[in-house]
């Protein structure tokens, strides 16, 4: 099984954007260092608490600080830009940093409906315009358009759509790009993605074979109490994003303290759906579980807990379970 992170340099409540991000740098060395294969990094507008609003920009200075991890986005939202510019970005990071750049796209509207105005600076731009400008962002990437995207890389970097439905997974498979399923938002249609992604693959001129993984919250600890108990400031901070409260994670003593009513302890249940929380067997038995279910041996791991120390680690814990460290 391979391992990889998606990080989204979340604040927690008290720091500030520089200390996120210095923590995912940080984050990006140490799993390197335990075998992690990839490092991507989101990209969220308008909002407080996730400060990697730029992942172009990120990248390279992750990829800067590290040797061997792949590094790449999860996920530029093509929707709000130009496929021409997305294609010339990450030709540039791959010039820099040969074979080491994953180009992750993804549907997402990026924010409200004014935040997405102000990205494409008042252009109503239609979401179901997707798999046109993936076809023609591969394009681009391959050299097989009227316009080059320059730098020329003998090698494209490697494309991945980021989907939550079997549709995403559609788009995937019939652009030859790799895919990856955010069972971390959505933990019920996975299957039936990629299973549609297996089957209806046609190979492109940047990937030849399928290829795909599987994200989930993860929070690992010695013990089932304490991953519960690391594991509350993720549930409570998904409450409010969920409420569009606030998306800063709250402090330990914060969500130690905090009492929950019945009805936020159901919706904690049901976001439990999308994260394995336990000790380092239970998290692999239940990602080998996934496995099976999902057809891929590659997961990424996603863990939005308050205190980094202990977030790191959650990482280690786990690169011990399955990589046998």
């Amino acid at each position: 099984m391979k391992l990889s992170v998606l990080d989204q340099s979340v604040i927690t409540k008290g720091q500030d954007a520089k200390a996120a991000f210095d923590e995912t740098v940080r984050l990006a060395q140490i799993t390197e260092e335990l075998g992690y294969s990839r490092f991507w990094v989101a990209e969220h507008h308008n909002t407080n608490g996730m400060a990697g609003s730029a992942p172009q920009v990120l990248i390279s200075h992750l990829a800067s600080m590290t040797k061997r991890i792949r590094i790449g986005s999860g996920g530029v939202l093509l929707p709000q830009y130009s496929p021409y510019k997305i294609a010339e970005d990450f030709n540039v990071l791959q010039t820099l940093f040969p074979g080491r750049i994953d180009l992750g796209i993804g549907r997402s509207p990026g924010g409200s409906y004014a935040t997405r105005l102000a990205l494409t600076d008042g252009l109503k731009k239609s979401m179901n315009e997707f798999p046109r400008q993936v076809e023609r962002l591969q394009g681009f990437l391959s050299g097989n358009t009227d316009v080059t995207a320059y730098p020329k890389v003998g090698t494209p970097p490697e494309t991945w759509i980021l989907g939550i439905t079997h549709r995403g997974a559609k788009v995937a498979a019939e652009n030859g790009t790799a895919f990856t399923y955010g069972h971390f938002i959505n933990p019920v249609n996975g299957k039936r993605a990629l299973d549609e992604y297996h089957l209806g693959f046609i190979p492109s001129a940047t990937l030849k074979e399928p290829v795909s993984n599987v994200c989930v919250f993860v929070v690992c600890a010695p013990t089932q109490e304490e991953a519960e108990r690391i594991a509350k400031s993720q549930d409570i901070w998904l409450l409010e994003v969920e409420r569009g409260i606030d998306t800063r994670i709250p402090t330990k003593e914060e969500a130690e303290s905090r009492k929950l009513s019945a009805r936020e302890m159901e919706k904690v249940r049901e976001n439990r759906k999308r994260a394995i929380i336990g000790t380092p067997e239970k998290v692999k038995e239940e990602l080998g579980l996934l496995s099976e279910i999902y057809g891929t041996d590659e997961f990424r791991v996603i863990t939005n807990i308050a205190d980094f120390e202990e977030k790191v680690r959650s990482y280690e814990l786990l690169a011990e379970a399955v990589f046998g460290g």
